[in-house]
C-alpha cells in the first residue's frame, strides 16, 4: 500500500491510501479516519458513496471525523468503482466508472473489473484488518447508490455487520430507472438475477430472527425521491417482516451532502450503540 495523504484531525488521523486490487484488477484508493488509539482496538464503520463520487466526497463534506473521534470508531471510505484507462466506462454518469452499484457484474465488458461486492465485503476488510489495529466488529452505511450498496451488502451478510444505515438510498433498484439501467448492463436481461441485488427483495427473504437494525434518513425535498428512491417500499416490507427499521423523513432536505452533514452524527451514534 502507498500512503497518499495524512492529516491530523480531531486528535486522530485522516489518511488516503492506494493499493493494487486483485479483485478489481486495477489500483484503488480509499480514505480512512483513525481515532486516537485506545486500550482496545476500535470497531470499523464502512461508508459507501453515491453516483459520480469517489473516496473523498464523504471525507471532506460530511464532517464525520469529530464524532467518530469521540466515539472511537474507524471510518473507511472506499472509491465507488474500479478506475483506470483499462477499466470499461460509459459516457453516462449513472453507468461505468463512479457507478458500480456495489454488485458483481456478470456481463461484458464489465465482468472482469466490476466486482465491487467482493471488494467491499471481502478484499477491503481483509486489507484493513491486516494493516490497521481494529476489532472484529463492523457496520456499514451509505448514500443513494451507496445506500443501496450498504443495505444489500448488510442483508446478504447478517453475521458480518452489527447495523446498517443509509441516506436517501435506492431501495428497490429493480423497479426504478437508475437500477434498471445498471442491472441490465451489469447483470443482463434476466430480471430474476436482479433480485439478488435489490434490498426490498433481499429483505423479503431475510430471516427476521437474525435482523440487523436499520436507520434510513430521507429528505422530502429530494428531487429523486419519487422516481428513484421510494423508501416507503422498503418500509412496507420491513413492517410486514417486523424488521427493526427507523425511517425518518426530514422536511426541506434534498439529496446533497448538506443533508448528510446535518444528520451524520445521528448515524454515527446509532452505529456506536450497536458496535458497543
Amino acid at each position: 500500500m502507498e500512503l497518499l495523504e495524512e492529516h491530523r484531525c480531531f486528535e486522530g488521523w485522516q489518511q488516503r491510501w492506494r493499493h493494487d486490487s486483485a479483485v478489481l484488477k486495477c489500483p484503488m484508493t480509499f480514505s480512512i479516519f483513525l481515532p486516537t488509539p485506545r486500550t482496545t482496538p476500535p470497531p470499523v464503520l464502512y461508508w459507501l458513496s453515491g453516483l459520480t463520487c469517489n473516496d473523498e466526497n464523504f471525507t471532506t463534506k460530511a464532517g464525520a471525523q469529530r464524532v467518530a473521534s469521540e466515539l472511537g470508531i474507524v471510518l473507511v471510505m472506499p472509491d465507488t468503482s474500479p478506475r483506470g484507462e483499462n477499466v470499461p466506462n460509459n459516457e453516462s454518469y449513472d453507468l461505468g466508472q463512479g457507478a458500480s452499484f456495489y454488485l458483481n457484474a456478470t456481463e461484458q465488458p464489465w465482468a472482469d473489473h466490476f466486482r465491487m461486492y467482493d471488494y467491499i465485503n471481502d478484499e477491503l476488510p481483509a486489507l484493513i484488518t491486516n494493516n490497521f489495529s481494529i476489532s472484529e466488529k463492523a457496520s456499514i452505511f451509505g448514500h443513494s447508490m451507496g445506500g443501496h450498496g450498504a443495505l444489500s451488502i448488510a442483508l446478504k451478510n447478517p453475521d458480518r455487520y452489527c447495523s446498517v444505515s443509509a441516506f436517501a438510498p435506492i431501495v428497490n433498484p429493480t423497479r426504478v430507472p437508475w437500477g434498471q439501467k445498471a442491472f441490465n448492463a451489469y447483470l443482463g436481461t434476466d430480471q430474476e438475477k436482479w433480485r439478488e441485488w435489490d434490498s426490498c427483495c433481499l429483505l423479503m427473504q431475510a430471516d427476521s430472527s437474525n435482523a440487523i437494525p436499520v436507520l434510513i434518513d430521507q429528505g422530502d425535498a429530494d428531487q429523486f425521491l419519487a422516481d428513484q428512491l421510494q423508501p416507503a417500499q422498503f418500509a412496507e416490507v420491513a413492517r410486514q417482516k417486523n424488521w427493526p427499521l427507523t425511517l425518518r423523513v426530514q422536511p426541506g432536505y434534498d439529496h446533497s451532502y448538506y443533508f448528510i452533514a446535518s444528520f451524520v452524527e445521528d448515524h454515527l451514534r446509532f452505529h456506536a450503540e450497536h458496535l458497543a
